[in-house]
């Protein structure tokens, strides 16, 4: 039998839809917890992390760790794997957007309403006030939409062009749903032939390729047809030649992996650099100082020794930034306004005691390097400071980190 995918927006009775299939057709339900715990088990990266590729806000960090696409990337070699075991799947959720690869015997339905009407849902079936109800589905729908746009780089999270059936679920109702979501499943058009079943082998190729190579520092768009890898780079690339050698090691051991080629990407000629990620130096270091000018130039030094950083200028915003994106290592000055250092490093142990903190100071005493190091500092230095000498002491820090 098929395999359903249903997106949709809240407020549009789509758990009823996707209750009752499950009832009348015996497919099983792979919700994006279930993808999460797949993605996590696969990686190694924790669910939390994973979790957050679903979210419209994108971590200051990113540009430098690129979570985010390590976690889309490992998402789909999950729904890849469980697509492949040949199991009746109805697949619900934000995770039904990350298949790539046209698999005919794949349904995929869209459940949405009017907002008029998802707001009397809201009202009837939550509780909610009006306010309240509209606030919550302008929340919801951000989040798809930028979701959707990001995987699939459509605009518009309820397209035609995106699904196969478009539901309109207030005006069918949930049974006349549900019959006419039925009824296509006995089209032949969607039933499993030998070309689904290679398309499906395909999209687990290609998901297994993208998540080798982004498990070895590589970002890049993959492709796959009967074993020929296509890899298509995205970004201006200083030394295309090496960066294609590199790829190639990586793709051409895996198993089913024929032939790899390559081609550029529609974002080649914008001007931002290709770069690989290193694992082994920091991607989240968050410096705080309030001397503007000094805390830029210092992140612009660091970016040059591929050491990735963000900056803020004072400790309440560092503190924000704590609990919002954790970052791995801080560089802190101790005398800001408002919040000062010790009390940023005193937070930060106590509530997060895993990030370490380097102190960087141009006002400090003899008191404050004992008393930061008695409250958990990893270092004590004053400014000026020798950027080699951060730099170690920063890839130190982070060495700690990961063997902890």
């Amino acid at each position: 039998m098929s395999d359903i995918f249903i997106f949709s927006g809240l407020f549009c009775q789509a758990d009823a839809v996707v209750k009752r299939l499950i009832d009348d057709t015996g497919c099983k339900l792979i919700t994006d917890n279930d993808l999460v715990a797949d993605a996590s088990s696969l990686s190694g990266m924790n669910e939390k992390a994973i979790a957050k590729a679903f979210s419209p806000k994108t971590s200051i960090f990113n540009k430098f760790s690129h979570e985010k696409e390590r976690a889309v990337a490992w998402l789909r070699l999950a729904l890849a794997k469980r697509l492949a075991e040949g199991e009746n799947l109805l697949v619900s959720g934000f995770v039904t957007q990350l298949l790539s690869q046209d698999i005919s015997h794949v349904l995929k339905v869209c459940i949405i309403d009017d907002v008029q009407k998802r707001v009397e849902c809201a009202l009837n079936d939550e509780g909610l006030s009006e306010k309240e109800a509209v606030k919550v589905l302008q929340q919801a729908d951000e989040e798809k939409t930028v979701w959707v746009r990001e995987v699939t780089g459509s605009t518009d999270p309820w397209a035609d062009n995106l699904y196969d059936m478009v539901i309109p679920v207030g005006k069918t109702g949930v049974d006349e749903s549900v019959a006419l979501i039925k009824e296509q499943l006995g089209n032949a058009v969607v039933n499993v032939t030998e070309a689904s079943k290679k398309a499906v082998q395909d999209f687990l190729l290609a998901a297994k390729v993208a998540s080798f190579l982004v498990s070895k520092g590589h970002n890049v768009d993959v492709k796959a047809d009967d074993g020929a890898i296509v890899l298509s780079i995205n970004k201006k690339v200083l030394m295309v030649e090496r960066l294609e050698n590199d790829l190639r090691e990586i793709a051409e051991p895996i198993e089913g992996v024929k032939s790899v080629d390559f081609k550029f990407g529609k974002e080649y000629y914008e001007a931002d650099i290709y770069r690989r990620m290193d694992f082994e130096l920091p991607s989240r270091v968050l410096l705080v100082d309030d001397e503007r000018e000094f805390v830029k130039t210092l992140s612009e030094r660091l970016m040059l020794r591929d050491l990735g950083s963000a900056v803020v200028y004072d400790g309440e915003s560092a503190l924000d930034v704590v609990q919002d994106d954790e970052p791995e290592v801080m560089i802190l000055d101790l005398k800001m306004p408002g919040i000062d250092g010790i009390e940023v490093l005193r937070r930060v142990k106590t509530n997060r005691p895993n990030i370490e903190v380097i102190i960087l100071t141009g006002h400090g005493s003899d008191q404050d390097r004992k008393t930061c190091m008695e409250l958990g500092a990893f270092a004590y230095l004053n400014k000026p400071v020798d950027i080699e000498v951060l730099s170690a002491t920063l890839k130190e820090a982070y060495a700690k980190l990961r063997n902890s």
